[in-house]
Formats: structure tokens, sequence, C-alpha cells
């Protein structure tokens, strides 16, 4: 007992410091190392190549590439290639602080989304209270940010647009196909390697990447740049193996609870290793921001327990066997909110 409890806690130690610290490792990469598209590129290799190996080895199953599935899944592996792609331009132009605000901003879209075109129930008073809070908060670090320039807070809205439009939509034609964990993990990283190549030849980052290597000539090898590259690719990898792992291993709640934590937990790191970050009343804009996020998941736990219950109890009442069954089952799917 003592054992597993040991390698739970493990688990969630090791999920909370590489969500916590990818970010910032993140920022510092494309700080040392230019290149976004090149950098994105290289994180799905490593995701790629590392899950493909732990499958040979046998610590992890992965679902086969096939090219139909891989047809099926393009759509949603474009929709998070531009999620990683605008996510990965706004921390080359902004400072993580920013990165959060949109971040968390995510919530308010979805519920517009969610009552506009899926025809869903408007959100509760609670809820409601909550994205007005979280609006408040990034309409606040917004007009106190010195570091405000049109083009970063052009990929933010770019970012914003890319990982709602993946939240609403694409989790739902995921699910439908089938795939494991490691499977999504594996045709997600890979399809978007194989995307990357022609957004690289788009933007024209291709031919910056030739020019830096021909005017540094023999010296075009860096190593702080190489670390941050390696620590970027490799802390990559781990947040899918931690995450994923410690998903299994506690509830879905405490695994909410603790996403929460880790940006709390960014926010303090990012504003003691450097001088990247929001200025006073920006980070108590963005912590403003941050507490209406845990406000609206408490809300909408809140409200998808109560249907379950009521649920639960109708079956009860008409007497079927899987009664307790379904309730425990209700338990546990509600006990995740729908954003996190």
């Amino acid at each position: 007992m003592a054992k597993q409890a040991y390698a739970t806690s493990s688990l969630v130690v090791g999920y909370a410091l590489c969500s916590s610290l990818l970010a910032i490792i993140n920022k510092y990469a494309i700080t040392k190392f230019s290149y976004p598209g090149l950098l994105t590129a290289l994180q799905y290799l490593t995701s790629v190549v590392g899950v493909w190996v732990l499958g040979k080895l046998g610590f992890l199953c992965h679902d086969a590439f096939n090219l139909k599935t891989a047809k099926k899944f393009a759509p949603a592996a474009a929709v998070f290639y531009l999620a990683i792609f605008t996510n990965t331009h706004l921390l080359k132009h902004a400072n993580v602080d920013t990165f959060i605000v949109f971040r968390s901003l995510t919530p308010l879209l979805v519920a517009i989304a969610d009552t506009t075109f899926r025809k869903q129930p408007c959100p509760s008073k609670l809820t409601f209270l909550s994205l007005v809070i979280i609006l408040g908060g990034a309409v606040g670090y917004v007009m106190t940010d010195s570091a405000f320039t049109l083009t970063a807070y052009s990929w933010a809205l770019a970012y914003l647009i890319t990982i709602t439009t993946e939240m609403v939509y694409i989790k739902h034609m995921v699910t439908n196909l089938g795939l494991t964990t490691w499977g999504f993990v594996l045709y997600n990283n890979l399809l978007s390697l194989l995307m990357a190549p022609v957004f690289g030849f788009l933007t024209g980052e291709h031919l910056s990447v030739f020019r830096a290597i021909e005017s540094r000539g023999q010296s075009w090898f860096e190593l702080d740049s190489f670390v941050a590259v390696a620590l970027s690719c490799v802390f990559g990898l781990l947040i899918s193996f931690f995450g994923f792992a410690a998903r299994k291993a506690i509830s879905a709640t405490a695994f909410t609870v603790t996403g929460v934590v880790n940006k709390f937990l960014t926010v303090a790191i990012n504003v003691m290793i450097w001088d990247k970050h929001a200025s006073t009343f920006g980070l108590v804009c963005l912590l403003f921001t941050l507490a209406g996020g845990v406000l609206y998941q408490q809300s909408v736990a809140t409200k998808g327990n109560s249907s379950a219950q009521r649920e639960a109890a109708a079956k009860q009442g008409r007497g079927d066997d899987d009664a307790v069954e379904l309730d425990e089952e209700s338990q546990r799917l509600v006990s995740s909110p729908k954003v996190v």
C-alpha cells in the first residue's frame, strides 16, 4: 500500500514539475533558438521516436499506424499543429504570463461556442460569474501590459481561436476513432511532423535557418541553444507520460486541481528566475483570471454532479439492476470539468 502511494505521489510530482516548467522551458528555448517551426518539428520528432522506442521495449502500447485512420485523424492533427504553431510564436513575441492569460480565456469562448453552435443550455449563474471574472482579469492584464505589441497579440488571438476550436470540435472526432492514449500521441505528433516542412516553407523560416548556418560557418553549433532545445523536446515527451500516468493513478478531480496548482507554480517560477514577466498589477490581473478559472471548474463540476445524481435516482426508481454501477460511472465522468 505504501509502495503504491509512493508511486502515485511520484507520478503527480513528475506531472506537476513538467507542467509548471514546460511553458518556461519553451520560452527559454525560443529565446535561444529563434526558429519556432523547426523547434516544434524537433519536439514532434522526439515524441514520435520516444513513443515508438518505448512501444518496442514494451513500456507502453500504441495503435499501429495505418493510412485509413491517418486520413480520418488529419483534420484533428492540423488543428493541433496550428495550436502548437501559434503557441510557439506567441511565446517568441510575448512573455509566459501573456500566454497563460490567453490560455485561461478558453472557457469563455468554449461556453459561447457551446451555446451558439452546439445549442447547449446557457451557463449557470455561478459559471457566468466565473467567466466574467476571467474576462475582467484578462482585460485588466491587457490594458496594463507594457510589452504590448500588435504582433504578439495577433499570435495570441490566433492561438486562442485554434485552441478553442480543438476543445469544442476536435475532441469529439478523436474520441470516435477509438484510438488508445499513446496511439493518439503517435498519430498527433507524426502527422504534425509531416506538416512541419510545409509551414516552414510557407513562412520562409527555412531561409532564415540556411542563412544562420552559412553565416556561422564552422561555429554554427551553440551549446546553450542545444541544451534549451533538448530540454524542450524531452519535457514535451515527459509531460505526455506523466500526464497520462497521473490521470490514471488519481481521480479526475485531483488531476484537475493539480493542473490548476501547476498554473500558479508557473507564474511563481517565472517571476523568480528572470525579468521576462508582467508588472505587479499585471500579475494581480493574471491571478484574478486564474481564480476565475478555478471557480469555473468548480461550477461545471457541481452542475455535472447534480445531473448525474438525478439520472442515477431515476434509474433506481425504475428498479434497474445497474443503477449503482451507473451512479459510480456518472460520478467518475462528471468529476472532470469540460475544460481544463
